[in-house]
């Protein structure tokens, strides 16, 4: 719903374009709604095209005429170190914005959402030696040099399960690699990212170099998009979207980096650490609820530990404590919408038409005075066949498909029958055969004997219709440059052969 300024109290949230805090161009506003209550909690500035554009060319600005690009590594590192310290000393005001924008409980929030986002700007803030220019030894009498440029104006955009953490992704590498940038977040969580950007405001970066729109207006993030203003698209969500992503940014050219979606297998061996891959697979599946597009939503059972393993998950899983989001004893929360809840429960009742047993779970709760909020009970389906839509769509919630294997050749056929190629997990204490596996299975990242294990030092980013390029790690940052060889002739008496030719 969108508002005036005028319609509401005192406690709105600014956009942050050209280096300061500000409304929207038409002072609209759209409301934030807390999902444990169901009731709407903030009002963010809802950015116009207008608006956009103010952006893009305050970043265009920045780019060619400032001085962000022409600071060495070093200097950009500073800022980015400082960012990282602010982010540190707002982290509870940070942690229940997550919290309540998005429904994440507050132990996650805490623990990971925040102290991850310092530690990313801290990480690239440091991470000098990836952008040096690079000699080549040549057989030739040339002098060869690699030098990492920036690509120039970046867009970023990135969802609502994770936005904390995904600015930290994208806006750090982008930075530190001398890129101007313009972020929007997902409508439906701007919140911590607008605290964010007041934060960041103390951090002194020149105008223009950092930007972030939020809108609830598609025209918008369109106008982002395809500008050929800017240079560069990186965008996390949905593969549909990416896919208009990829189609919208082809007018001109522009680079891009696409991180969708998954629907990643968790393979568990009967020769696995029986407590660790129990408890690897709840997490694989239910931390945030399962919104994540590396949930291990396809468990892929042993059949010698199926039935074990099985009943010993289901009653885990019964006993976990629903509940507000901001409190320390909830160990599931909220969707992150009512849409959202109605769309999951449709895959509920697909998966129970195509013949799955719905063994545990699938149905809204009743949290005593929290009946307007976007619960949903933790499901798991047995009975499952790959081929089914709950085993091959990506739901983005808690809906766990169970599928039995016999071996290790059966178990690598299920998991790449599938479009995605984001993530996967095995459990076994074999690693001569984890190994094997890992190097069959055709995705981005194998977990073994883990999950979720994210690295500033290493890559991610998924296979097939899971997206391209990659997020962290030396081969992130350099997705945010332009790679130029400098050629230049060493012959003596300066005489190559091409002088001649003709």
């Amino acid at each position: 719903m969108r508002k005036m300024m005028s319609d509401f109290p005192a406690g709105m949230f600014s956009l942050f374009i050209n280096g300061r805090l500000r409304p929207a161009e038409n002072n609209a506003y759209f409301e934030s709604t807390d999902p444990s209550t169901g009731e709407v909690f903030a009002q963010v500035a809802d950015g116009s095209v207008a608006d956009m554009r103010q952006a893009i060319s305050a970043a265009r600005k920045a780019f060619e005429v400032g001085p962000w690009p022409r600071f060495s590594v070093r200097e950009r590192g500073v800022y980015l170190s400082k960012i990282a310290g602010l982010i540190r000393e707002n982290a509870k005001i940070l942690a229940d914005l997550e919290c309540a924008d998005t429904g994440k409980t507050i132990k996650h929030t805490t623990f990971i959402d925040v102290p991850t986002v310092a530690d990313t700007f801290d990480y690239f803030g440091q991470a000098t030696l990836s952008l040096e220019p690079e000699s080549l030894s040549l057989s030739a009498p040339v002098q060869s040099n690699i030098e990492h440029e920036p690509v120039g104006v970046v867009g970023c955009l990135i969802p609502w399960n994770y936005p904390l953490i995904m600015f930290g992704w994208k806006v750090a590498p982008a930075l530190m690699a001398g890129n101007a940038v313009i972020l929007k977040p997902s409508q439906l969580a701007s919140v911590s990212i607008l605290k964010l950007a007041a934060i960041i405001e103390r951090a002194g970066l020149p105008e223009g170099v950092l930007n972030i729109v939020a809108t609830a207006q598609h025209q918008a993030g369109k106008e982002l998009i395809e500008s050929r203003a800017v240079d560069k698209i990186s965008f996390t969500g949905g593969t549909t979207f990416g896919q208009d992503v990829m189609r919208m940014a082809s007018a001109n050219t522009k680079k891009l980096t696409l991180e969708l979606g998954g629907k990643s297998p968790n393979i568990v061996f009967a020769d696995c650490d029986f407590e660790a891959a129990l408890g690897g697979t709840m997490s694989a599946i239910f931390m945030n609820q399962g919104q994540m597009c590396t949930a291990g939503s396809r468990l892929l059972l042993e059949e010698k530990i199926y039935d074990h393993f099985l009943n010993c998950l289901l009653e885990k899983t019964r006993k976990l404590k629903i509940g507000p989001a901001m409190s320390y004893e909830t160990d599931f929360g909220p969707l992150i919408s009512r849409g959202h809840r109605d769309q999951v429960l449709k895959f509920i009742g697909i998966g129970e038409k195509e013949g799955a047993h719905l063994a545990v779970g699938g149905k809204i709760p009743d949290i005593r005075g929290r009946e307007k909020g976007f619960y949903l009970e933790p499901a798991i389906f047995t009975g499952v066949d790959n081929q089914m839509s709950i085993a091959q769509e990506e739901i983005f919630g808690p809906v766990l498909s169970v599928i039995k294997f016999s071996d290790s050749e059966e178990a690598v056929s299920i998991a790449n029958d599938s479009r995605y190629g984001l993530a996967a997990c095995v459990w076994t204490k074999d690693l001569d055969k984890a190994n094997s596996v890992a190097r069959r299975l055709r995705c981005g990242t194998v977990w073994v004997n883990t999950y979720g294990g994210f690295y500033n030092e290493a890559p991610f980013g998924g296979y097939k219709q899971s997206g391209f390029g990659r997020e962290l790690g030396r081969e992130g940052l350099l997705e945010y440059t332009q790679t130029k060889h400098i050629c230049t002739d060493r012959t003596s008496g300066g005489q190559p052969l091409v002088s001649s030719w003709f």
